[in-house]
């Protein structure tokens, strides 16, 4: 794979029914409503289930004890992407009030965005825009929806429009403006608005995410000082995760990525010489597998990927993971069958139902090792 090739990597998108073993449900009372730290925790006080797939061990601790599972030599991957105000009030020019939620900025100045119409506290999709209509944004913005997301590179529109392209019409730049007007997307299961913060990892660079890339959430500066003194490698790079939708249970549409010369460097020096590669969270593995050549070669790149993982593709540059615990049917279960196999996925789940594990972004994390 040659540089050009990384740098215009073709979008790829393959649609396979979640495994049916994983297909549990999930209790309400199992679902993280609000950070640790309105529930009286610090932040890297939430749980930890530290799985082994060798032998199917698992060992349940707190994530400040992390270090207790990591060797002199591990390489954590880490998305220094930040969190936007992603979500804005907008109104249609009948007055009728909805939320736009903000996905995926792409090349021209357009964007991938999703439309949602209040339902009690929280939102959800709302399907009757029109190719052409202009929506109204505070302080004389607009957004100006131009077409029906196309969701594969065959060119299919999606039965019911949930995402589009469209343009914003801003007085200002970007992040002052969302600083200023925007708020946190915020799901159904969290009942309460939080500020921005609540919503960002310690170690941000960028803003550019709409959701939280939130494997990451944890970690404090002394933990990560302390994995570092302890002789764990800790390397950068970048992935804007789009939104999620959870009532549809899709695969993830293109995001934006980076990888750093140095990162890719330092990937393949670990893997030439056996050391385990963890990547926090499953932006990571995108991004990674994005420019990783079926040599099992790492490169440096940068653009937007549309890649899903899936057990018949597998995983070649990464062999553990740290990552939530996702819901049933979701893409991202797909990813982990690929790393871990079907056989550890049901042990572990089985495991954090039992154990009453938490979900979601604010919820408790999951350290999958060889």
């Amino acid at each position: 794979m040659t540089q050009s090739q990384i740098l215009t990597c073709p979008l790829h998108n393959t649609t396979q029914p979640i495994p049916s073993s994983l297909d549990f449900e999930l209790p309400v009372e199992l679902e993280a409503t609000m950070p640790p730290e309105a529930r009286g925790l610090a932040r890297d006080d939430v749980r930890l289930m530290v799985s082994y797939r060798s032998d199917n061990h698992v060992v349940h601790g707190s994530f400040r004890d992390i270090e207790n599972a990591l060797l002199p030599g591990d390489m954590l991957v880490i998305n220094t992407s930040g969190t936007m105000n992603a979500a804005l009030k907008t109104t249609r020019v009948d007055g009728t009030p909805l939320e736009l939620h903000l996905s995926t900025r792409l090349p021209a100045g357009l964007w991938i965005v999703e439309v949602r119409q209040p339902h009690g506290k929280s939102t959800r999709p709302f399907f009757d825009l029109k190719a052409g209509e202009s929506l109204r944004l505070p302080q004389g913005a607009s957004l100006n929806i131009l077409t029906p997301y196309r969701d594969d590179a065959g060119g299919r529109v999606q039965q019911k429009s949930r995402l589009w392209i469209a343009t914003l019409d801003l007085a200002q730049s970007l992040q002052p403006y969302l600083d200023l007007n925007g708020f946190p997307i915020r799901y159904s299961y969290v009942q309460e608005e939080w500020p921005l913060h609540y919503y960002q990892t310690v170690y941000v660079t960028e803003k550019g995410s709409a959701e939280m890339p939130s494997a990451g959430r944890a970690f404090t500066s002394e933990l990560l000082t302390r994995l570092v003194a302890r002789g764990v490698q800790i390397v950068p790079l970048l992935l804007h995760t789009g939104v999620s939708s959870l009532e549809e249970h899709e695969p993830p549409y293109e995001e934006f990525y980076r990888v750093p010369v140095e990162t890719a460097r330092s990937v393949n020096a670990a893997r030439q010489t056996g050391k385990r590669i963890i990547a926090v969270g499953t932006t990571v593995v995108r991004a990674l597998e994005t420019v990783t050549d079926g040599d099992g070669v790492t490169h440096p790149g940068e653009g937007w990927t549309r890649l899903v993982i899936t057990p018949g593709r597998g995983i070649h540059a990464v062999n553990a993971l740290l990552t939530g615990l996702h819901e049933p049917r979701a893409s991202h279960l797909l990813m982990l069958e690929a790393l871990a196999g079907s056989e550890h996925l049901q042990v572990t789940y089985r495991e954090a139902l039992s154990q009453r594990y938490l979900w979601h972004e604010f919820g408790d994390l999951h350290l999958m090792l060889p």
